[in-house]
């Protein structure tokens, strides 16, 4: 495998630190990949239940993925009381996720909860991310939807002439073998 692809689906989280002392406090996190960084946008939704929805692509090269063992969600906000924002992180392994992927060609794990450490090491709420790896970015292409990126199997493309051509052959078999048929009875 020379190359691949890893999805990141950053879906919500829960029960996370509150930050502010007054007003409603909006997240962004911060995505590590290897040496690969990437912020999501500002959450919506109120303070118990912060959500993005949002999709982050990382392509990978043979080095990347022997390097990239953890993705690490680290969880600020925009307006900090104090820590500089830091409200917590989630480090989840992705080298089994890889290994595997690389051996069936993809592989995907449904957005499942994680838990987020706080800068004294103890667990506070939970961020729900949703995990895809392709092998071989060769045989996928990105697609742009409304929009949106996605990761697609690349299709075919059979031009009009090809299509043409391929009929041409099938036709041409058949007079050959009509042709043949005809002799055989004279």
């Amino acid at each position: 495998m020379n190359t691949g692809i890893l999805e990141v689906l950053l879906v919500n989280a829960k029960g996370i630190k509150h930050t502010n002392l007054v007003g409603i406090p909006s997240y962004y996190v911060i995505i590590e990949c290897g040496c690969q960084c990437q912020r999501s946008k500002v959450s919506k939704g109120k303070h118990k239940k912060p959500w993005w929805n949002e999709k982050f692509i990382f392509d990978f090269s043979s080095l990347d993925y022997k390097n990239s063992t953890y993705l690490n969600c680290t969880i600020m906000d925009t307006k900090p009381y104090r820590h500089g924002g830091f409200v917590g992180e989630a480090k989840v392994y992705i080298g089994g996720l890889i290994t595997e992927g690389i051996k069936e060609g993809h592989i995907e794990i449904k957005p499942a909860p994680y838990n987020v450490v706080l800068e004294d090491y103890t667990y506070q709420g939970q961020i729900k991310i949703g995990l895809k790896f392709f092998a071989n970015k060769e045989n996928y292409e990105y697609v742009n939807v409304m929009g949106k990126e996605f990761i697609a199997p690349k299709k075919e493309t059979n031009s009009i002439f090809g299509s043409f051509m391929k009929l041409w052959r099938t036709i041409s078999w058949w007079k050959v073998l009509l042709f043949c048929n005809k002799k055989s009875y004279n």
